[in-house]
């Protein structure tokens, strides 16, 4: 029987085990050396918050490999004979397999900071991180972030839920500024400020510095000015965690480079979710995706290819979603912080600054490109049709409220959002 080896347990390769068992019986292993069982990443913070206990994160129950006969194996790989298909564990022993899947995720990314690896310094990635910030926040007063992006407001978020003070350190003039248009951005610095967050703005990290016992005691920036604190978050975005593949035949560039099948250069080798890096760009999306839905896509479509349907693998219209503090974001198409050549944004915010709609469109033909919504919850299935459709942009406003699931917010707010539009049209 054809053995299926899967590295990486998190929603792709699990996606990727689930799917293969449902179209065969094919031998499924799957390896981790992170947690014995598959658990929920993006609800990590929530454990720390209190909100919900470890076993929580588990959404199947303990039985479940065995009944649906998907062999998990707790082991740290240390290297990939593909010459052989056999794989050499840290432990010393060895497993062979006919079909290799890689789905090894993402960690953390280091800069080569002075004092990067202090104690007192982490990321927040995965279950160990989790583990760690329990211990390095136990007696901190003041903590400090590198980076604006997700994990950085979410690290954030955890931290004050304990009283702990926090200096967020970000290179843009306002919160994820790399992504998110400048009204967009500037509301949310604002709102996570209001949870008593420190932002700096425009400001990078030069050193970390540790006191006599190489624990953390402080930052300085590339200003000079010195930062107190006992704990230091690595937020600064995250990268393929390939490293123990490197020096092999297989070729990796960012990430482990694929085809539209997910196929490596190696014959029966496969990448999947952060650790893949696409050879040719989908649409406009980035070579390397680090998001849970296309992750869990990539499982989905390779296990139809293993399990003798070879389809390529198309993720459709670009789409997210996230939470700063009590906002709420989504965005589906695409919305540029600059918006590219022949291409416009409609802007509109609500007087309490916690709700907001950015609309991207095309000056010539009208087309609507993508839109940003915070602290308004949209129907996604809407959108992407509307995509699909190319729809314009006078139509996407006169019908939003279908796409709204408070329909009642748009209709108070209908006047207001079309006389914004107007305004903005007379000034472009």
């Amino acid at each position: 029987m054809e053995h299926i080896v899967i590295i990486g347990n998190g929603i792709s390769g699990i996606t990727a085990a689930r799917h293969i068992r449902k179209h065969s019986q094919k031998e499924i292993t799957v390896i981790s050396d992170e947690n014995e069982y598959f658990f929920s990443r993006t609800a990590l913070m929530y454990v720390y918050m209190g909100h919900m206990r470890w076993e929580h994160l588990e959404p199947y129950a303990d039985w479940f490999w065995e009944k649906n006969r998907i062999n998990l194996k707790s082991a740290r790989v240390e290297k990939v004979d593909f010459d052989s298909k056999k794989l050499q564990f840290s432990s010393g022993s060895s497993l062979r397999y006919d079909k290799l899947v890689l789905a090894t995720g993402s960690v953390y990314n280091k800069y080569g900071w002075e004092g990067e690896n202090l104690q007192g310094v982490q990321g927040l990635v995965t279950k160990q991180d989790l583990e760690l910030l329990e211990k390095n926040s136990a007696q901190c007063k003041h903590a400090v972030i590198i980076g604006g992006g997700l994990i950085a407001v979410e690290l954030a978020e955890m931290l004050r839920t304990r009283k702990i003070e926090v200096t967020i350190l970000i290179r843009e003039k306002a919160f994820w500024g790399n992504v998110l248009p400048a009204n967009n951005a500037k509301m949310i610095s604002d709102h996570i400020a209001s949870h008593g967050v420190t932002l700096r703005h425009k400001t990078e990290l030069d050193k970390i510095l540790p006191d006599e016992n190489g624990q953390v005691r402080a930052v300085t920036t590339k200003s000079g000015e010195e930062i107190e604190c006992q704990l230091v978050g690595l937020c600064a975005g995250v990268k393929p965690n390939i490293d123990f593949l490197r020096d092999t035949g297989l070729e990796i560039d960012k990430g482990i480079l694929v085809n539209n099948y997910l196929e490596t250069n190696i014959p029966h080798v496969y990448a999947i979710g952060d650790c893949a890096q696409q050879r040719e760009v989908i649409g406009q999306r980035k070579a390397v995706e680090a998001v849970w839905y296309t992750g869990r896509m990539m499982g989905e479509t390779l296990a139809q290819t293993l399990t003798g349907n070879r389809i390529k693998y198309n993720p459709g219209n670009w789409f997210n979603s996230a939470k700063f503090f009590d906002i709420e974001y989504q965005t589906y198409g695409w919305v540029w912080a600059e918006p590219k050549e022949k291409e416009q944004h409609f802007h509109w915010q609500h007087k309490d600054n916690t709700k907001a709609i950015t609309i991207a469109f095309d000056t010539e033909t009208s087309q609507f490109l993508g839109i940003n919504t915070f602290g308004i919850r949209m129907r996604h299935e809407v959108f992407d049709r509307w995509l699909n459709e190319k729809r314009s942009i006078g139509y996407v406003l006169a019908n939003l409220k279908e796409a709204n699931f408070d329909p009642e917010f748009y209709t108070r707010h209908e006047k207001e959002i079309f006389r914004s539009f107007k305004n903005e049209l007379v000034k472009a």
